[in-house]
């Protein structure tokens, strides 16, 4: 069986929504040094994958770069099969405002929304 290879697909790309992007850009603005955020996936959560997002200061070498108005999101090669033509959301529910994954390629979610499976 031959082996997954990233760099042999087009990629969609990422998108965020101006609400996202303000927010990020708030982010990087409030510390010296970040330069965006960082959207990953990791194994987790009762329905296989679950998002993660961590602050970028250096990014890495297997990051793809994606901007909207001055945001910067870097998301790793090896995500890319599992959230390409993700849209990045932020919004509020109720009291808590939270980023929003709209993913076409998850093809179910957990209740609460914190995983998805593929």
């Amino acid at each position: 069986m031959e082996s997954f290879n990233p760099d042999d697909f087009a990629w969609r790309g990422l998108t965020m929504t101006p609400a996202a992007a303000d927010h990020i850009r708030a982010l990087t603005e409030k510390e010296a040094g970040l330069l965006g955020v960082r959207l990953g996936i990791k194994q987790t959560g009762c329905a296989g994958f679950g998002y993660v997002l961590d602050t970028v200061s250096e990014p890495n070498d297997d990051d793809l770069l994606y901007e909207s108005d001055g945001a910067r999101l870097y998301v790793p090669l090896q995500a890319m099969p599992f959230i390409d033509g993700t849209e990045v959301d932020y919004v509020r529910e109720g009291l808590n405002q939270i980023f929003k994954f709209n993913n076409p390629k998850a093809q179910h979610e957990c209740g609460c929304g914190e995983s998805f499976g593929v």
